[in-house]
């Protein structure tokens, strides 16, 4: 089969567009050619963290590489095959990294749930780090809106991992999916049931304290309660703290701690995030519109969904997707956004209305 060619660096240029295209590869056993990856970056090619995305979806496809190099700018990647199974993959094993093990879990999961056997998986990195979703966002927003909807899977985080030291490792279960339906998510959850996490490593149990405290105090004053527990753990390689409050399956905003910022700064921008959305009236969260659209596209009926924003990570996966499968999918500009996508037998253009 001849390979796709894609410009790596269309639209927002980053890792995602390298991930979502491997992903996409792999679940469907098309051959593809990326160039231009990650160009405009401050480090172009492939990172650590990158990297190690093609390297461990090289080894579920079985499939034949070349350009997988730190820095390379150019991949070529032919899967063979899909393989279930027990796998283990450390992103700091290339080299000293704190690269998100959250993204790596997403770019594994759409082709081994179409695998014909479950699958476990291992692993290590950053778990809670900086630009990337942390694993308690993929257990209360990611996971739990794609098992609505036939796939399954589970993840557990089994030692936390901090930028910049990483070295936290979590444990996912992926079993086959005989199907997947759409998904329709047009109007926000009501009541809106909060939880959420305030957590510590090596540092004081207080300041998780205080973080939840202001967390409490923001959301009571908006009219919302949240179950926030404190989560106090002394095994990370590194200090770190974090602030999560999620809405299941629909959305999840976290802040994490930084030297010199005091807890209820971190509270705060957590409780903000949440409170721009809610004021949005959007269904979904930003983050997970772009992250769940690879799977509705191959979902076997249409999905609709609004979401707070139509951005440029969003429309980036949406060409992608389009590049890949007959699907059409309608961006609609409105208050909030919507977003529909329907599996058809020929590829229609990206719109927007």
């Amino acid at each position: 089969m001849t390979a796709l060619a894609l410009d790596a660096s269309h639209g927002e240029g980053g890792g995602q567009v390298l991930r979502t295209a491997l992903a996409l590869a792999v679940a469907l056993g098309r051959p593809v050619a990326l160039e231009r990856i990650r160009l405009r970056r401050p480090k172009p090619g492939l990172q650590p963290q990158h990297l190690t995305v093609v390297r461990a979806l090289a080894a579920i496809a079985d499939a034949d590489v070349d350009g997988d190099a730190l820095g390379s700018t150019a991949l070529s990647f032919a899967p063979r095959g899909l393989r279930a199974g027990d796998w283990r993959f450390d992103i700091g094993a290339i080299r000293g990294s704190a690269g998100s093990v959250s993204l790596l879990f997403e770019s594994l999961l759409l082709p081994l749930a179409r695998a014909k056997a479950p699958s476990r998986l291992t692993l290590v990195g950053g778990t809670h780090v900086p630009w990337s979703p942390t694993v308690h966002y993929l257990a209360a927003a990611f996971v739990p809106a794609l098992t609505a909807l036939g796939l399954v899977a589970g993840v557990r985080l089994r030692r936390w991992g901090w930028y910049p030291a990483g070295g936290g490792e979590i444990e996912a279960d992926v079993g086959p999916a005989a199907s997947m339906a759409g998904l329709t998510a047009t109007t926000p959850p009501s009541p809106l049931a909060l939880a959420g996490v305030s957590a510590v490593s090596r540092l004081p149990r207080a300041i998780a304290e205080r973080q939840r405290r202001q967390a409490e105090t923001r959301l009571e004053a908006a009219g919302l309660r949240a179950d926030i527990v404190v989560e106090e753990d002394s095994a990370a390689f590194s200090p770190g703290t974090v602030l999560f409050l999620g809405v299941h399956g629909r959305a999840g905003f976290s802040a994490l701690g930084r030297r010199g910022v005091p807890a209820e700064r971190v509270a705060d921008e957590a409780v903000d995030a949440l409170l721009d959305w809610r004021a949005s009236g959007a269904a979904l969260d930003v983050h997970l519109a772009d992250q769940l659209l690879p799977f509705l596209a191959l979902a076997d009926g249409p999905s609709s969904f609004t979401c707070p924003q139509l951005s440029g990570h969003l429309r980036t996966v949406a060409w992608i997707v389009q590049q890949f499968l007959p699907v059409e999918i309608v961006l609609r500009d409105g208050r909030p956004p919507r977003v529909d996508v329907t599996p058809v037998g020929h590829a229609r253009p990206l719109k927007t209305v």
